[in-house]
């Protein structure tokens, strides 16, 4: 009876609740009596709770316990929102919660895609960024093909030039084209045109496609023997024209131009290069010269008698040179004796006296005196000597007439010389 009686003097405290926790009591009267004055209850905290306020409470004679305790959620920092993106939580940033990140369109995640509040109050995985790592987008033309206009190798091509577009933020920063730009006159053949953007995070988009342009041809056209053939353009692209001439002697049959016909095909007859035939027996000094005309040069001598020194001087000087007359184009009259006893002669063609005399009428060649005259393939008196003249002076003087430069220049590409 009498430890009953001590028992209910002892000042009793409330007992203790601890919400998500439990106390662990230790009593000087034995476990039965957990709330008795000297008590002393260590307080724990279930998983994912702090405690707030002292760790261990002893119940006082003022029948309280000796402090006020309280288990709180664990909370974990605020999450940061990434640039370009967000988070969703399940339930805050308290212990357990999940958290999803997500990415604006065109952005990619960094980092872990879900996170979860540890009981350490830290979140799990790696901070997550949102990160442009989407190339931006640029569509280029289909093929561009087209064919070259009439005697050309070229075509104009143009195209729009394509926009690009960034999947991210939409803005871009640099353009490049590699190859011609769009306007340009494209030479025959295939050409890639590539164009690349970059967007602002040093992402690039790259888009290509060909510009085919192609030249209508006809069949290569070769010189006629014994002559020449000169092709404008290519030599055998549409519309491109051919010319042809002969060496001296020979004269063209056929046609003196062919151009080349969208068909393909070739305008005219093939020409070819026949010796020239001169006919002597026409009735005026104009019909003989009109035989030359844009044919051959003439180098005509006059001389009064077959006798006459300067004559022969400059028969024998013109002999060993036949080689660079018939390069020069140049065909030799020769106009000997004094009407009625006079007579021409071109190579072994002797020209009647009546033709003769009209020759030296027309040219207005004195009778009596020797003289050299040389006209061009235009029938122009272009000079004349009282004197013989030495291959070398001739030469020179018709090197420098118009029409020979451009003999020469086709004399010098099929290898045509005098040893």
């Amino acid at each position: 009876c009498v430890f009953l009686f001590s028992v209910l003097e002892t000042p009793w405290c409330s007992p203790i609740k601890v919400k998500h926790g439990y106390a662990n009591c230790r009593t000087p009267q034995g476990e039965y009596y957990k709330n008795v004055l000297g008590t002393r209850c260590d307080i724990r905290c279930q998983k994912g709770y702090e405690l707030h306020g002292p760790q261990q409470l002893i119940c006082q004679s003022s029948k309280r316990w000796s402090g006020k305790v309280l288990c709180k959620q664990k909370r974990c920092p605020t999450l940061s929102m990434p640039t370009n993106g967000g988070f969703k939580c399940l339930d805050g940033a308290y212990f357990g919660s999940r958290c999803e990140y997500y990415c604006s369109p065109g952005y990619q995640l960094k980092g872990d895609r879900i996170v979860t509040c540890m009981d350490n109050k830290v979140w799990s995985g790696r901070p997550a960024s949102c990160v442009d790592t989407e190339p931006p987008r640029i569509q280029c033309p289909s093929v561009k093909e087209k064919t070259a206009e009439p005697n050309k190798l070229t075509a104009r091509v143009f195209w729009d030039t394509p926009e690009g577009r960034d999947t991210a933020d939409g803005i871009l920063t640099d353009v490049i084209l590699k190859g011609l730009p769009p306007g340009s006159h494209f030479p025959e053949g295939d050409h890639k045109i590539q164009y690349t953007v970059y967007d602002r995070a040093e992402n690039k988009g790259t888009c290509k496609f060909l510009v085919k342009v192609r030249v209508r041809r006809c069949a290569k056209l070769n010189a006629p023997d014994n002559g020449y053939i000169k092709c404008s353009g290519d030599g055998n692209n549409y519309g491109a024209t051919c010319e042809f001439s002969c060496i001296g002697g020979y004269e063209l049959q056929g046609s003196p131009a062919r151009v080349c016909q969208y068909n393909l095909g070739w305008s005219g007859v093939e020409p070819t290069c026949a010796p020239m035939n001169i006919n002597v027996n026409v009735r005026t000094a104009a019909a003989l010269l009109d035989q030359f005309y844009e044919k051959r040069r003439l180098l005509i001598i006059s001389t009064p008698t077959a006798a006459n020194f300067f004559y022969r001087m400059q028969l024998g000087m013109l002999q060993p040179a036949q080689c660079g007359l018939d390069l020069r184009h140049v065909t030799v009259v020769e106009l000997v004796g004094v009407f009625p006893a006079q007579i021409g002669r071109i190579g072994v063609k002797l020209l009647p006296p009546s033709l003769a005399l009209q020759l030296r009428l027309l040219l207005r060649i004195p009778h009596y005196n020797f003289n050299i005259v040389v006209m061009d393939k235009h029938g122009m008196d272009k000079e004349r000597y009282p004197f013989p003249a030495t291959p070398a002076e001739l030469f020179a003087l018709i090197d420098n007439f118009p029409l020979r430069k451009e003999e020469m220049k086709l004399q010098a590409e099929i290898g045509q010389s005098c040893p």
